[in-house]
């Protein structure tokens, strides 16, 4: 099994519950690609260490989430991956491969 961390930031001119609506969205595309999310972080909103823009709009805060996953493959975070580059939700994501 390979193990991945992926954090990313959701932008803060969501709504709560469309907020939690997304996490659970890019959990469920993990899990649907045969990854299994062993731990769900959410650290709140946060302010940013610097403006991100992003299409129109300029992001001075987001909520941050951070997953743990065991997947047998990456196709899982390859899905992942590609989702969040092209969501208008998603402020920044990263995804990092853990030493087995």
């Amino acid at each position: 099994m390979r193990n991945y961390e992926i954090m990313f930031i959701v932008k803060s001119t969501l709504s709560e519950e469309d907020i939690q609506k997304v996490a659970d969205n890019f959990k469920n595309v993990l899990e649907s690609n045969g990854s299994t999310v062993t731990s769900v972080d959410a650290w709140g909103q946060k302010a940013l260490a610097y403006d991100i823009k992003k299409g129109s709009e300029v992001h001075k805060s987001g909520y941050y989430y951070v997953y743990q996953i065991e997947a047998a493959d990456d196709k899982g975070v390859k899905e992942f991956d590609r989702l969040a580059g092209i969501s208008s939700d998603i402020v920044r994501h990263l995804v990092i491969r853990k030493e087995d």
